[in-house]
This record gives structure tokens, sequence and C-alpha cells, in this order.
């Protein structure tokens, strides 16, 4: 089990690409990457501020506040590491996505159930996510960003760390996917339908994952946190993370010097 952050560390966060690693701070981001010419770029810059300090204390609200203060960040790091490679970033996973988003609408019409029906769009919806993962690189930096930040918060080395971790958004995608199945089942039923009903689960969605999320972190030792937690543990460990090289581990001590350094923080 992590032990919560401690007092004298940042509260860090991070995204796996597919040839680096993005981290977040409290107030500013860092990416590193490997070239093609096997050299490590690195960028820095300050977080996009949607409010989220200003609704910290609203729940549900300051979870889709920290959501999207996270992928407004996404096109800054590739305006400033153009070469840097997203994780959906990939022909095949493009591919999948569309697939997905196919294969969701036939089973709405096939389906008799609503509540199977739904449940079964909520696990296609994830197939994407799940294909982009097992990209090799990608399960590396995903190793990458789970040691680097687990040696940071322990003062160790990140080679020894694990490869797994309890904050990883891994731990969003069941409750996530559960309050979505509900979400629709619920809305369907009173006859709504279109983008806006869909847009609203998906905000709605989203808010359940991670109030659920942070209750977890708020009782690390309790048995229906273990619960929670051990489907993101199973895919961690069968599908979103390997063991990283260390030229790969090096890209990710880069991106930690970094965000130290713009967060004023000791290395």
């Amino acid at each position: 089990m992590t032990a919560p952050v401690p007092e004298d560390k940042l509260r860090l966060g991070g995204m796996a690409l597919r040839n680096g690693l993005l981290v977040h701070g409290p107030t500013h981001w860092a990416a590193a990457i490997r070239t093609r010419d096997g050299g490590i770029e690195v960028a820095s810059g300050r977080k996009p501020d949607l409010g989220a300090g200003a609704t910290e204390g609203l729940p549900g609200v300051r979870g889709v506040a920290k959501l999207a203060e996270a992928m407004m960040v996404i096109p800054l790091v590739k305006r400033a590491l153009p070469a840097a490679r997203l994780p959906m970033q990939d022909v095949r996973t493009l591919g999948a996505m569309g697939a997905a988003a196919l294969a969701g609408q036939t089973v709405r019409r096939a389906a008799r159930s609503v509540a199977a029906r739904e449940t079964m769009v909520a696990l296609i919806s994830v197939a994407p996510a799940l294909m982009a993962l097992r990209s090799g690189d990608l399960a590396a930096y995903h190793g990458v960003e789970h040691k680097a930040i687990a040696a940071y918060e322990d003062d160790g080395d990140a080679a020894d760390a694990l490869k797994e971790h309890d904050r990883c958004g891994s731990h969003l995608v069941v409750p996530m996917l559960t309050a979505a199945a509900f979400g629709n089942v619920a809305v369907r039923r009173a006859g709504l339908r279109g983008p806006a009903a869909e847009a609203v689960v998906g905000l709605g969605s989203a808010a359940v994952a991670v109030e659920v999320f942070a209750w977890s972190e708020r009782h690390p030792d309790s048995a229906m946190t273990r619960l929670l937690r051990r489907p993101g543990h199973e895919i961690q460990r069968a599908v979103g993370t390997r063991e990283p090289t260390s030229e790969q581990l090096e890209v990710g001590r880069a991106a930690l010097a970094e965000i130290l350094r713009v967060e004023g923080a000791p290395a």
C-alpha cells in the first residue's frame, strides 16, 4: 500500500507519452521526451487555471475542474515539444476508437435490455484506451511515471520503485464505467437522448469517479479501498505498465528534475 504524500513533498501526477513523460505539479507542468536521434528534450510551463482551487470544497465540481485543467496542458506540451507523441497518437488506436464508437451504436440498437446495453457500451468504450496501453513504449513510460514519482516521494531510486501506483488513473476506470452505465440507463429511461444527455452523463461519471478516488486516498487502509483499487492494480499489472529500460528511466528523471525546478522545490 502506498503511503500518503509526505508533507514536505509536492503532490505530483503525470501522464505517460509514447516517447516520454509529462509530470503535473501544483502550479506547473514539465515534460521530457526521447528524440529520434537519442537525445532528451525538456520543456515546462505554468498550468492553466480554471478555478480548480476555488472549487476544492465542492464535491463533484472539483474533480471535473482538475481533469479539465490537466487536459488543457496537453496542447501546451505539443506546442513546446512538437516531437512529443501522445498516448492516442497512433493509427491503430484511432482506428480502435472509431470501431468502438460504431460498436457502441450497434449494441444500443440491438440489445433489448437497457441495463445490459449500457453496461456493454461502457465496456466497449474503454477498449481503445486499453489497446493504447498495450503499446510497449507507452506501457514502459507509464511505469516510468509511477517509478519516478514514487522514488521522489520515498527518497529512493526510480529503478527500485514499483511500476504500479495507488494514485494511478487506472483506479478511475471501474467507478467511471459503473457510473456511466447507471447514468445512461437513467437518462434513457427518462426519455433523454442526444449529445447533451451524453455529455451530462460523461461529466457526472467523471465527477463520481474522482470522488471515489479521493475517498480511497483518505482511507488507504480500509477494506473498501483495497476492493476499489484491485481492478486498477490488475489493469496496471497486466496491461498498463511494464518495466522500463534505463534509458527510459533517464527521461523520467529529466522530467522530474524539471518539475522540481519550476516549482521551486528541492531535488
